[in-house]
């Protein structure tokens, strides 16, 4: 397990009075004088902090990880502090069971990942009608039996640590004469027959997300699907993550929604210093699930949100139902209204899925600026640069088509487009900033600076552009410097901060 650390301020130090996990990277101080570069996973505090100590603390506090004891009062500057970094109470009662129960929790590094379609195998004995969608699913139809049996599963077993909980996610469709469980095995280290555990789900259990606890040893675990009926039966993905249980998913405090199609949006919020702007950053395309862009956002000192997503191979581009995208807009119009902010307060950003993202639902929000680095707008074009331009560079391109309008044509992937430009175009762009680097020889969306510009018909609207040679992936760390470069720029001369 990895290690926690956590920094307790207080008269006393907690190691002589309560048990602390092995895993615990402890620092008490009776005084705090000096933190770490990266800030710590967890703090306590069992009594005020001085105007000094609460400096530092800002720094070396996370939002959601900080807790004090019930005895501690709260009020003036260190209740401005409590509030921004949404703290919590612990009575000194429940604080052994905190740290036998909950502490393990708040580990540093997070994990998600979508088992690939690639890895998943049909029992051999089924039957019927098969059908592989990429990225989009694997759709059977046929008898299944009268009893449960092994219907899928997936190569490639995943490790387990003692002391760890994973959680699972099944995006899936099926007909109601098809009942399905999910079956997780785990298995002896260096063993494909000497069974340690098993744990069966049913659907009940896995409208929501499931979670297998290992108390016991390591070992590699599979996962099976096993069904029963007739009918249509359709596997969209199965994800599985390091768990937080109720702290949070991927990091403390992370927000998840999902549509009833169990498609997922992740959101996490910082407060910050709780004053103008409100900066949402957008995450790009990645397999390894989470969020990215926590570092940055936070070293800006300023409230901000993080928006992510883990649907086909990457992401989908945070596109999809109606009912999907409204998950989108209103957690960021929430957010906004819960700031007491306006729409000139908002900075929307993101890196290339990112600014698909950032575009796309800044038509809801008309931001103050969009701060983005390799823009993508014609997602169509990208699906069909596939064949000729980018043969095999980016396959998932299609898959995004397909997920949309459910097959991956040319005219699908030119609707694609004009899903797009038709809500870009409704929208009032007076007085919006739009800063943009680009790759001048893009070789997934080349027309996406000049087309935005053309796009362009408010009066007001500011264009600040940097085009950099090189195709879609090359030179990305000029691509973030300026990007980031832009940001402070912002921040500094607009909205008054020191950066």
């Amino acid at each position: 397990m990895d290690n926690v650390s956590v920094l307790q301020l207080g008269k006393e130090d907690w190691r002589e009075v309560y048990n602390i996990p092995s895993y615990a990277k402890w620092t008490y101080v009776k005084t705090l004088e000096d933190v770490p570069k990266r800030p710590y996973c967890l703090v306590f505090l069992d009594r005020v902090p001085t105007k000094d100590e609460l400096k530092l603390l800002r720094k070396c506090t996370k939002a959601y990880c900080l807790y004090i004891t019930t005895t501690v009062p709260i009020k003036g500057e260190f209740m401005e502090f409590c509030i921004s970094k949404l703290a919590n109470k612990i009575n000194e009662k429940d604080i052994q069971t905190f740290l036998d129960n909950e502490l393990k929790y708040f580990f540093a590094k997070s994990y998600g990942e979508k088992f690939r379609n690639t890895n998943l195998d049909i029992a051999l004995d089924f039957k019927g009608r098969v059908e592989w969608h990429g990225n989009c699913g694997i759709e059977l139809e046929g008898d299944f039996g009268e009893e449960y049996s092994q219907l899928m599963f997936w190569r490639n077993n995943i490790p387990i640590a003692k002391g760890q909980t994973i959680e699972f996610w099944m995006e899936y469709e099926k007909e109601s004469g098809v009942e399905i469980k999910i079956v997780i095995t785990q298995f002896q280290p260096g063993s494909l027959s000497n069974v340690i555990k098993k744990w069966e789900f049913d659907e009940e259990q896995f409208k929501h997300t499931i979670s297998v606890v290992n108390d016991e040893s390591a070992g590699p675990i599979c996962v099976s699907v096993h069904a029963k009926g007739e009918g249509k039966f359709k596997i969209i993905a199965l994800h599985d993550r390091f768990s937080r249980k109720r702290h949070g998913h991927f990091i403390p405090g992370g927000m998840r929604k999902v549509s009833s199609k169990r498609e997922e949006v992740f959101f996490y919020f910082d407060p910050g210093d709780m004053k103008p702007p409100l900066n949402v950053y957008f995450s790009g395309y990645k397999t390894k699930e989470g969020f990215e862009g926590y570092f940055l956002m936070r070293n800006m000192n300023a409230p901000f949100l993080l928006v992510s997503e883990s649907r086909l191979e990457g992401g989908g581009f945070y596109m999809g139902s109606e009912e999907y995208e409204s998950l989108i807009t209103n957690a960021i119009l929430e957010y906004i209204d819960d700031l007491d902010f306006k729409p000139s307060d908002v900075i929307m950003s993101g890196l290339s899925m990112g600014t698909y993202g950032a575009l796309y639902y800044s038509c809801d929000v008309t931001p103050h600026a969009l701060i983005l680095g390799k823009p993508l707008a014609n997602i169509g074009d990208v699906a069909l640069n596939e064949k000729l331009k980018r043969p095999g560079g980016f396959p998932t391109s299609l898959d995004v088509v397909k997920n949309v309008f459910g097959d991956a044509n040319k005219e699908n992937a030119y609707r694609l487009n004009d899903k797009f430009w038709d809500k870009f175009n409704d929208t009032d762009w007076n007085n919006t900033k739009f800063i943009m680097s680009y790759m001048i020889e893009d070789d997934y969306d080349s027309n996406a600076y000049e087309n935005v510009i053309s796009h362009l018909k408010s009066g007001g609207v500011k264009v600040y552009g940097k085009g950099v040679h090189g195709r879609h992936n090359d030179n990305t760390g000029a691509i973030v410097g300026w990007f980031s470069s832009q940001f402070e720029k912002i921040l500094r001369e607009d909205f008054g901060r020191d950066i």
